[in-house]
């Protein structure tokens, strides 16, 4: 519980160094001005407040006309709040539990969309991000997001189509999410939420078209622009779901509520439409997902070419230093050059050879430590080539030719070396 004592100083790092910055700025900008001017600035924020307040106690009979119709056709709105629920509680019990939470293998752990997990079977992920938040201030403006327009929707159109809408859209969210960041962490309701943006969208164009007590007026839609504008700006700006992303989901919600909310003046959707329309969004979503399937996680394989190649680096120089002092003979080095080295990069070879399903943004990598096998083997080859022919006794007459051959040999293989070595650097910098 220390974790909850000290707010865990890994939380919300970024959100709350932004809002602090913001805030020193302000400070001094208004420690800077005249006092003539923070004293009218004062007046007018005194002002303000007032006439906001005001205007937050009038009464307007448009606007209790509709919650009053709302309240009418449902009276109680249970998702909502059930939403809120399971994500407050799923970010405190993140609070509560183990390693930093933003790290990448915290977010993995609660059920973060990320490429190899799910794209390996384990699909409940895009459910499961909808609900995993990378800190307080991106959990604010979901929950926000969601209050503003969840508790109209739900008493305008019904509970399940809320429910429907709000899955149907984070999931494609979700999935668009893996083809357009195909190595990134997704996390967050956002995407799930601009499908409630859409929703809502859809079913204020069918109430305009059929007017009744509740079409949404003006009023109440215009007090729902500063939220919309602040969730629909920080979404866009955070790096917890993409903006292609989260446009999927609006357009999920477009398309969903153009489809079942029609009849929205008269009555709220029937059952059977929504049952039908999420039939039609499971089958599109595993249509989309069946090419995203099966991906290979290449870093531990680059990771034993790397060590395959310190470790022949060990051996050689140990075998070098003996062959040098005169306790191992030139064929003796050669010998260990075919018979451990080379078999061991042939190895290293049938492995990266045998990778399958690599993600587009790692065949580079794939394609550095295959280059890097073949010049180091071509490297190694020359070297024990080298090796036999200068533990040879020389022809009688041909010693010039022979030590220029010798000379040839072992440039190349230093050569080949060099690049083998360059490609390697380009594996160990990624």
């Amino acid at each position: 519980m220390n974790c909850l004592i000290c707010w865990r100083a890994s939380f919300a790092g970024r959100d709350v160094v932004a809002i602090l910055s913001l805030l020193s700025v302000l400070g001094m900008v208004f420690i800077a001005m005249a006092p003539q001017a923070r004293a009218r600035l004062r007046e007018v924020v005194l002002a303000s407040i007032v006439q906001l307040r005001h205007e937050a106690a009038r009464t307007r009979p448009d606007i209790e006309q509709f919650r009053e119709a709302l309240r009418a056709r449902t009276r109680w709105a249970f998702v909502t709040p059930a939403l809120i629920a399971v994500n407050v509680v799923v970010f405190v019990l993140m609070l509560a539990g183990p390693g930093a939470l933003g790290d990448p293998a915290t977010l993995a752990g609660w059920g973060g969309n990320y490429w190899l997990g799910t794209r390996n079977g384990e699909w409940w992920r895009l459910v499961t991000s909808m609900f995993v938040h990378a800190g307080m201030f991106h959990l604010l403006v979901n929950i926000a997001g969601v209050t503003q327009i969840g508790l109209i929707l739900e008493r305008l159109v019904g509970r399940v189509i809320v429910i429907a809408v709000f899955l149907t859209a984070g999931i494609f969210a979700s999935l668009v999410n893996l083809v357009t960041y195909p190595l990134a962490m997704s996390v967050g309701a956002s995407g799930a939420i601009f499908g409630l943006y859409g929703l809502l969208a859809a079913t204020s164009i069918w109430g305009m078209r059929h007017r009744s007590n509740v079409t949404i007026p003006l009023r109440a839609a215009t007090r729902l622009v500063p939220a919309a504008v602040v969730f629909v700006l920080y979404n866009l700006a955070n790096e917890s779901l993409g903006a292609a992303s989260e446009f999927t989901g609006l357009f999920m919600g477009l398309l969903c509520g153009a489809i079942l909310t029609r009849p929205v003046s008269e009555r709220k959707p029937a059952a059977r439409p929504v049952a039908h329309v999420m039939a039609a969004g499971v089958v599109m979503a595993v249509l989309f997902a069946i090419p995203l399937r099966g991906v290979t996680d290449v870093k531990p394989e680059i990771e034993r070419t790397v060590a395959a190649e310190d470790r022949m680096a060990v051996a050689y120089q140990k075998a070098s230093e003996r062959f040098k002092s005169g306790g191992m003979t030139a064929d003796a080095l050669a010998l260990l050059i075919d018979r451990t080295i080379i078999p061991d990069l042939q190895v290293t070879d049938a492995r990266l050879k045998a990778l399958v399903g690599v993600p587009e943004e790692h065949q580079p990598l794939v394609a550095n430590a295959e280059e890097y096998v073949r010049l180091r083997s071509e490297s190694w080859r020359l070297r024990s080539e080298w090796l036999r022919t200068a533990g040879r006794a020389p022809q009688r007459g041909n010693e010039s030719a022979q030590h220029r051959a010798n000379g040839r040999t072992i440039a190349r293989a230093e050569e080949t070396q060099r690049a083998a070595l360059a490609a390697l650097g380009r594996i160990r910098r990624t």
